[in-house]
């Protein structure tokens, strides 16, 4: 991703009684981003799976997904000081938390873009194990990104099946271990 990114944290799943927020037991740590044009509207996003939200994860998460010389945004988490450690200008803006912060623009589209995938992911499947997740993401996020180019699609799909070795089920059917 690079230019202006909106960057925000976000969590799946999670006990439904007891505890709620950041501290519910058997959520998973999501690292949502937005990438947009000059016009302010989204080019890119990308969801990503991550062991937690410690600065050296973020910084990781950053240098492999945002191109050096970007401009992010972020809430004032403390995690996504990490941000500006890998050649990336950082602003941080203290949100407060609450429901008034989603009001805020400069993070419009990645509140709009969390609410979007969590709606969907729920109302198209009735469970989703855990282990998958970053697969649900990743497929989310490349509809999204390449939705201008749907005519190549096709073309796309031929290249890969071309160069995809044969596989045996088992391994298809293993998932992505990020944490």
């Amino acid at each position: 991703m690079e230019g202006f990114i909106q960057i925000d944290d976000a969590y799946w799943g999670g006990v439904r009684k007891g505890t709620k927020g950041r501290g519910a037991k058997g959520k998973r740590p999501l690292v949502a981003a937005v990438s947009l044009n000059d016009e302010m509207h989204p080019v890119a996003m990308r969801f990503s799976v991550v062991k937690g939200f410690q600065k050296k994860e973020i910084t990781d998460w950053e240098k492999r997904h945002i191109k050096a010389k970007s401009v992010t945004v972020s809430d004032g988490f403390a995690c996504f000081n990490g941000l500006g450690d890998a050649d990336v200008f950082h602003f941080s803006i203290v949100t407060g938390g609450g429901t008034e912060c989603v009001e805020i623009p400069y993070f419009k589209w990645v509140n709009t873009m969390i609410s979007n995938v969590k709606n969907a992911m729920h109302g198209t499947f009735h469970a989703i194990n855990l282990k998958h997740l970053p697969r649900y993401l990743a497929e989310f996020s490349d509809k999204f990104n390449r939705r201008y180019n749907l005519e190549s699609m096709i073309e796309r799909l031929a290249f890969a099946s071309l160069i995809t070795p044969p596989m045996p089920e088992r391994l298809l059917k293993l998932a992505e271990q990020r944490w």
